[in-house]
């Protein structure tokens, strides 16, 4: 382990699969005492089974990101047990079907901006004030590349990605003179438990869209959130880091 983030408590929206996961033992193993958050409870476990195999200290809280009260709940269990939260990753999204915009559902585009995006604010909403009372801290959002540019048949996906980034730098500007950073990250796509349910001709077409002619890993994006969470990144402020193997290069 590295003492990297020694001595902080970090929290981690979905955690219990893929990016978060990833994040959540990066963090571990950089010394935190972390908060793992999963709606799944059985894998949100296994992140801190895994955690505690690397002799570090985690919880598990089970929350559903789109409902306020379950982030209220996350913060004041992190609270409670590790006594502050210096530190926090809002990762928890969901894909969505495949719609053209004539035809999307309203419940579709309610149940995607729930999560992808009220879910990012209602967790900076509870996250920040108790940051504020530890004397600072960082939060990393996960965006997406899809907070840049369009994607056929995905519309609130893609609004749910753009209005994240504008949150995460409007709150950048309102918290930076009392020492909280929030910066995103831009992943593109990513084998994770998301793209399970995919043929196998299609996750080779999604490969062949990244100039690097491959999807990229969990482990690859959890580097730089670990690096924007730490104080090696402490002018990083209000910024958009994509870890997408060329994709928004093209």
């Amino acid at each position: 382990m590295s003492a990297m983030l020694q001595d902080k408590v970090a929290l981690v929206t979905g955690a219990g699969s893929g990016i978060g996961r990833a994040v959540a033992l990066a963090y571990a193993a950089a010394g935190a005492r972390v908060v793992v958050s999963d709606i799944h409870d059985a894998r949100g476990r296994q992140t801190v089974d895994q955690i505690v195999e690397l002799r570090g200290e985690a919880i598990f809280q089970h929350a559903d990101t789109s409902r306020p009260e379950d982030n209220a709940a996350l913060v004041q269990a992190a609270l409670d047990r590790f006594g502050a939260i210096h530190i926090a990753c809002n990762n928890a999204g969901v894909g969505g079907e495949a719609h053209v915009i004539g035809d999307c559902p309203p419940e579709e585009w309610n149940r995607v901006i729930g999560i992808n995006l009220s879910g990012v604010f209602y967790g900076m909403r509870y996250q920040i004030p108790a940051m504020l009372r530890a004397g600072g801290g960082s939060i990393v959002n996960i965006g997406s590349i899809l907070s840049q540019v369009g994607f056929r048949e995905h519309a609130p996906y893609v609004a749910a990605k753009h209005g994240l980034l504008g949150l995460a730098r409007t709150a950048a500007l309102e918290y930076a003179s009392q020492h909280i950073r929030v910066n995103t990250v831009g992943p593109a796509f990513i084998k994770t438990p998301l793209l399970d349910n995919l043929p196998p001709q299609t996750l080779d077409a999604l490969a062949a869209l990244h100039p690097v002619g491959r999807l990229g890993r969990p482990e690859e994006i959890a580097e730089l959130v670990l690096w924007l969470s730490s104080d090696k990144a402490s002018f990083v402020n209000g910024a958009y880091y994509a870890a997408d193997g060329g994709y928004l290069s093209q």
